[in-house]
């Protein structure tokens, strides 16, 4: 089996990188327009004008040279990923907040904290959103924003408290004296 694939080996043609196939100069003059074109719509995503780059890029896509058609279809999807964040909408309070966890949940550690901040401006008495925060910043190893929001949330939802006792997010604050505080507080 092996002696087949040696065999086989020295018969398949290796194609140069289409830049390489090229010359520099029939290259750029054969895809100039595309290039040009392309460039363009990258300095309107990176303007932020994610509607334009979206449509830019989905009318260079079909025709695209094969170097650039990755790249394309790349930028179409952050355009409609940038889109969709400004077209978000909740009804509730409490929708919002499932959405923040979510992307908190996923990773996405940096649209989770604007999410569960956005909710705190139109709702600063919200426990569940800084009990959100405490999480994140517990994930993210923030450990005094972590206490900071966590005792906000327990000052103004006391269940908060039970809660965060169970929830295994708060597995690097263990061993911290003032979580165990905060959770446990001495009765006088």
């Amino acid at each position: 089996m092996m002696q087949e694939a040696r065999s086989a080996a020295p018969s398949r043609k290796k194609t140069p990188p289409p830049q390489a196939a090229n010359s520099g100069a029939h290259s750029a003059t054969s895809a100039g327009p595309a290039f040009q074109h392309y460039q363009s719509a990258v300095q309107l995503l990176q303007q932020g004008k994610f509607e334009k780059a979206l449509a830019a890029f989905e009318k260079l896509l079909p025709a695209a040279p094969a170097e650039i058609r990755e790249r394309c279809q790349m930028y179409i999807n952050t355009c409609q990923r940038q889109l969709e964040k400004t077209k978000l909408a909740f009804s509730t309070p409490e929708e919002h907040y499932d959405y923040a966890v979510s992307q908190l949940n996923t990773g996405y550690y940096e649209e989770a904290r604007q999410q569960f901040d956005s909710i705190l401006a139109s709702y600063p008495a919200a426990d569940y959103a800084f009990y959100g925060l405490a999480l994140l910043d517990s994930i993210t190893g923030r450990t005094q924003d972590c206490l900071k929001n966590l005792a906000r949330a327990i000052e103004l939802n006391p269940k908060n408290r039970l809660q965060a006792r169970a929830d295994n997010d708060f597995q690097s604050m263990v061993d911290d004296p003032r979580f165990t505080e905060l959770l446990y507080p001495e009765i006088p």
